[in-house]
């Protein structure tokens, strides 16, 4: 089993839900399409993934040894910034992007704010029954989780994972990943005006039909007056 489970081979493995393209889940590793053709070709070959009309998993248990797998590598050589936003759609449960960074999906990576590559928490909503699973899963990669973020100097790494715990979750997709309603991040960046003034007027230039405008015109038109009363 584990000659044909290199990690790209794992990461397709818990990718792949039942039914799903190659296409779907490539872009859900964000990986390119023709690298998870030749994993799934390799799994297929080796009887643990079958390809008609979807792939489908063979055998369930191949999940645990391709999980194991990845998380013995990440346990070797941390994980990167990019390689964490795709560890937590390596498993069944359901999750979006929320706060800083719903604003960054929503904005296709255009907007990055209150994080540097040495202290850099990921936010991730997530229901509350499944809140100890979540923490048990990324322990597993060396994560820690927290429901607001620690302090750098408490951590033995620089990446984070904060877990915002939800009754229920209301999940959209942009470019694969799965992050909280358009609507729901707008209103979060209102609140926050300051960190995001500048980012609402990039959704207004992305998006259409969401007349922004007036939102972060006014917050400039009130900033500028308050340089100049000084």
């Amino acid at each position: 089993m584990y000659e044909v489970l290199d990690d790209t081979a794992a990461q397709v493995i818990l990718a792949i839900e039942s039914g799903d393209s190659i296409r779907r889940v490539a872009q859900h590793l964000h990986t390119p399409y023709e690298t998870v053709r030749q994993a799934v070709n390799r799994l297929e070959d080796a009887g643990y993934v079958s390809n008609d009309d979807g792939l489908t998993i063979v055998d369930e248990r191949v999940r645990d040894a391709a999980l194991e797998l990845v998380a013995a590598s990440a346990g070797v050589s941390p994980p990167s910034i990019e390689e964490t936003y795709i560890i937590p759609q390596l498993n069944d449960w359901p999750f979006a992007f929320t706060r800083i960074d719903a604003v960054y999906v929503w904005t296709q990576g255009g907007y990055q704010v209150g994080r540097e590559p040495n202290n850099y928490p990921l936010f991730l909503a997530v229901r509350e029954q499944d809140v100890d699973a979540w923490e048990g899963f990324f322990e597993s990669f060396g994560l820690p989780t927290a429901f607001e973020p620690q302090p750098r100097d408490e951590l033995d790494g620089p990446l984070q994972i904060v877990l915002e715990p939800r009754p229920s979750l209301s999940i959209e997709y942009v470019e694969g990943y799965p992050v909280i309603p358009r609507a729901e991040t707008i209103e979060y960046m209102r609140e926050n005006y300051a960190q995001f003034q500048s980012a609402l007027a990039m959704l207004d230039r992305m998006y259409e039909g969401l007349d922004l405008a007036d939102t972060y015109q006014e917050t400039e038109g009130h900033s500028h007056e308050l340089q100049q009363r000084k």
